[in-house]
């Protein structure tokens, strides 16, 4: 089943997580993986090293484009976009061969990982850029680093360093949401950067929303740089799916609801549009009608209309 009919069933969300991955190309995930209970997952530098080489090793013969990525004592963040519908064979190759290892390595056995690996989708360009702030921010949060700049393991270096060696991570598909010259995208990320450390966000591991919450706070924080965001539509030229950003939607649900604003001149049509943009969040019948103030039978046969 690809992208485009889950998006139609209703079985999106603006995090989705499931035991079925979605594996379409281009798509943009936040891949998050941890330790089987109070495990490590690294515990020497050669760990993490074997991590990076295997990721890079991997991103190559599955075509992954890597965008950021931060190696947690226990845990581990990655920013990526598969170039062929491989997701799930590539991230069974880096976790398997790295688990093997590992294992060898220290002599232990039983399963490494604490069960399969969760995907976050990123449907529009606010949530790619908070996606990749909440990576880079993780080693400060959990109090490994007092600022994240310095933490080894991660891809921040990259995204502030203008002497930065090459890599095959790829930062300028974020930064360059941000300006068109490089040094100002890097000033500009680092700004953003310095305002995050001090969000609680919560656990990405534990919470659904995290990424989601933590977008709306740079939203309130910055809102110059985010209405910027809605105007260049990166993600929407990749997938060919052009969904509203969190605040469009309740923007657009407000004036729905308020019968002195007209958002189209056709209300059947805006309101169609409307319930494809919250199906494709996952929204139930009831809650949308509840939403737009209409009846669940008129949602129904909205619905009807769409499929």
């Amino acid at each position: 089943m690809d992208f485009d009919e889950l998006l139609r069933q209703g079985k999106i969300k603006r995090i989705f997580r499931a035991k079925r991955k979605i594996t379409s190309l281009n798509l943009v995930s936040h891949i998050t993986q941890c330790a089987a209970g109070n495990a490590p997952l690294f515990l020497e530098d050669s760990d993490y090293l074997f991590m990076l080489s295997n990721l890079k090793e991997v991103s190559l013969k599955r075509s992954l484009d890597v965008y950021a990525f931060c190696l947690m004592p226990n845990h581990l963040h990655i920013l990526l976009r598969p170039r062929r519908a491989e997701l799930q064979e590539a991230m069974r190759d880096l976790f398997a061969r790295y688990a093997m290892v590992f294992n060898r390595k220290y002599e232990r056995k039983g399963h490494l990982f604490g069960g399969p690996y969760r995907q976050a989708v990123c449907l529009d360009d606010s949530y790619l850029l908070a996606a990749s702030l909440y990576i880079h921010m993780n080693p400060a949060r959990a109090g490994l680093i007092k600022d994240p700049r310095e933490y080894r393991w991660s891809s921040i270096k990259l995204y502030h360093d203008l002497n930065a060696p090459p890599s095959f991570v790829k930062p300028s598909f974020v930064l360059g949401l941000l300006a068109k010259e490089r040094k100002k995208q890097k000033e500009i990320y680092s700004k953003l950067l310095d305002n995050s450390i001090t969000v609680d966000a919560g656990d990405a591991l534990e919470k659904t929303d995290v990424v989601s919450s933590f977008r709306k706070v740079l939203v309130r924080n910055f809102p110059a740089v985010f209405s910027k965001l809605r105007k260049q539509k990166q993600i929407a030229r990749l997938t060919g799916l052009e969904l509203l950003d969190d605040e469009e939607i309740e923007q657009a649900i407000q004036g729905m609801r308020d019968r002195k604003t007209k958002i189209s001149p056709d209300e059947k049509k805006a309101r169609k549009f409307l319930v494809e943009q919250l199906i494709a969040r996952g929204y139930k019948r009831k809650d949308i009608a509840t939403k737009l103030g209409i009846s669940v039978k008129t949602v129904y046969n909205i619905f009807k209309v769409q499929t």
